[in-house]
């Protein structure tokens, strides 16, 4: 059992207590939202438990006692009754390609959360009535066969033929595999006459069945016809509403492409950004003839230029493109030519003392990165750079020793939720233990929890939790040996991540002082039953003091 929920600390439940330092006092300003008869779960330092919470404008200014927080109300103070509600934190995903998501999410059916294929099969039929014949109908990722209770099976191109025979249908699996319909095959070309590829899965006679796997689920992704610019503003802030649905209201984002960027800094010059976007981006390296190009460049980038709603915090995730590891790839070998290339661009970064985000997956990757930083850290401390090491399913007790060495912080995230049934088949008796969270946890190392979605996994916050606390992975099969306490789970993907954005003086607990980023929920997380937890709805989601969400007068979507 944790120490804080050894320790406790109910606020006034029955006494009326006073809330001495939780509570400002009346010499500040009267506040003009208030949150009452709930169970404020601050994720302080103390994992303080509170009934109610004062805001006014974009900021908290007290926590305490119903009683003491009502004496904060100005006038037009608006009053919320959370009828013994629990309150979190807004939850903050560490690494998540948001902007790339953003251009195709409202055509997308989005299958995060749906645990019937007879469900999945009717959202396809709907939306291909409702754009009419000829329209492709699509998913890129973040669900796998594994979470339909009903049919786990893949799907077959007579399937998807039935449910949409006038459309071409594409359905990206993670990253694993696509299965496409009739005429999505004759869209793009592939019959029995096509070049015999490994990823074209194909009957006894020759005929492609309509799966691809591995190596060809990218590049038929990119044979998608364009999003018009026109849609894209739209489609962007559908996919903002469900993150805030979700719970969501700050995201590391992968990539932050200018032109994408610029709609986002548009909304928040508005005041209608209702996610935070901190970037990580990079000028991206493929070739010794790039890095010479690029070596200068890195010396002129400055970070830290936005606010606390957009700024671009890292560079990243990717560093020189050769050594990217895929996710089901058994080994990945870094060759001393690639390491020599990277490692003059680390080099480069720690000189001008920037923060580093790098994907790094497999172990053998994650040695020879850890090799090179060791030694530019020799010329070049970088130990509060706050560097990250992304993804990490790999991790071991000497990799975390060497991490906490030089200061640098683990982004772990849920591959297995989805992909737990593939990692199995590859990696065997190992992939119980990826990731390891308790080891990681153990080892005092700065960590947080993301998603890395939303094509290599979905995106669902709670869904992430619960794989944390249960070790399990959509359709609930055991995939994880090392589990985590729900408070920790949930320490992870809000106060640590904020200190991974290098907001943590601004995000991540509910305390004075710090932006009102709130999130209600339909059920207590600290005492639902653990496999439930995957099933908490946010009701009201609050960014910056407005109500962002609101289950009360939204109907749900997708």
């Amino acid at each position: 059992m944790t120490w804080w929920r050894e320790n406790l600390v109910v606020v006034g439940v029955l006494f009326g207590i006073a809330v001495g330092p939780l509570l400002l006092r009346a010499q500040q300003p009267a506040s003009d939202l208030i949150l009452s008869n709930g169970k404020i779960i601050t994720v302080d330092e103390r994992f303080t438990v509170a009934q109610a919470v004062a805001i006014r404008e974009d900021r908290i200014v007290a926590v305490g006692t119903n009683h003491a927080i009502a004496q904060r109300a100005g006038p037009n103070a608006r009053r919320i009754d959370l009828k013994g509600r629990a309150v979190i934190p807004g939850l903050i995903d560490n690494h998540m390609h948001l902007l790339r998501a953003g251009m195709t999410w409202q055509r997308e059916v989005r299958w995060d959360g749906v645990s019937s294929r007879r469900e999945a099969l009717e959202m396809l039929r709907a939306r291909a009535q409702a754009v009419g014949p000829g329209e492709w109908v699509f998913n890129l990722g973040g669900w796998t066969v594994d979470q339909f209770a009903d049919d786990k099976s893949p799907f077959a191109r007579e399937e998807l033929d039935q449910v949409a025979p006038n459309n071409p249908v594409l359905l990206q699996a993670s990253y694993y595999q696509t299965y496409l319909n009739s005429r999505a095959l004759r869209a793009l070309g592939i019959d029995e006459r096509t070049p015999r590829d490994a990823w074209v899965v194909r009957d006894a006679a020759g005929r492609p069945t309509g799966m691809i796997e591995e190596a060809g689920v990218r590049p038929i992704a990119a044979r998608l016809p364009m999003v018009p610019p026109a849609l894209i503003d739209a489609s962007s802030a559908a996919m903002i509403k469900d993150l805030n649905r979700a719970g969501l209201t700050a995201v590391g984002s992968a990539g932050c492409p200018p032109e994408l960027l610029e709609i986002y800094r548009r909304w928040a010059d508005r005041g209608q950004l209702h996610v935070r976007v901190f970037c990580l981006d990079s000028l991206g390296a493929a070739t010794p003839e790039q890095v010479d190009q690029i070596l200068p460049r890195i010396a002129q980038i400055k970070l830290f230029q936005g606010d606390n709603y957009i700024d671009q915090v890292f560079y990243g995730e990717g560093v020189y493109r050769p050594l990217h590891d895929p996710m089901f790839l058994f080994k990945a070998d870094p060759k001393p030519d690639h390491l020599a290339q990277w490692r003059r661009i680390v080099m480069a970064l720690a000189e001008a003392g920037l923060p580093l985000h790098v994907h790094a997956e497999l172990d053998d990757t994650i040695d020879a990165f850890l090799d090179e930083i060791e030694q530019v850290h020799k010329s070049h401390p970088i130990k509060n750079l706050r560097w990250v090491l992304a993804h990490v399913n790999q991790l071991d007790e000497s990799h975390l020793e060497r991490m906490k060495n030089l200061g640098m912080y683990a982004a772990v995230h849920p591959w297995a939720v989805i992909n737990g049934g593939i990692l199995h088949e590859v990696y065997g008796q190992r992939a119980y233990d990826m990731a390891p969270l308790a080891t990681i946890q153990n080892s005092g190392i700065a960590w947080g929890l993301g998603s890395d979605g939303t094509r290599a996994n979905q995106y669902r916050p709670f869904t992430t939790l619960w794989w944390a606390v249960t070790g399990k992975m959509v359709g609930g099969t055991k995939v994880l040996r090392q589990t985590i306490s729900r408070e920790d789970a949930l320490i992870a993907h809000t106060r640590r991540n904020a200190y991974l954005v290098f907001q943590e003086n601004n995000l991540g607990s509910i305390q004075p002082g710090k932006l009102a980023d709130l999130v209600v929920l339909d059920r207590d997380y600290l005492t639902v039953a653990a496999d439930q937890i995957k099933d908490i709805e946010p009701v009201m989601t609050i960014v910056g003091g407005k109500i962002a969400y609101n289950a009360d007068t939204e109907a749900r979507v997708n």
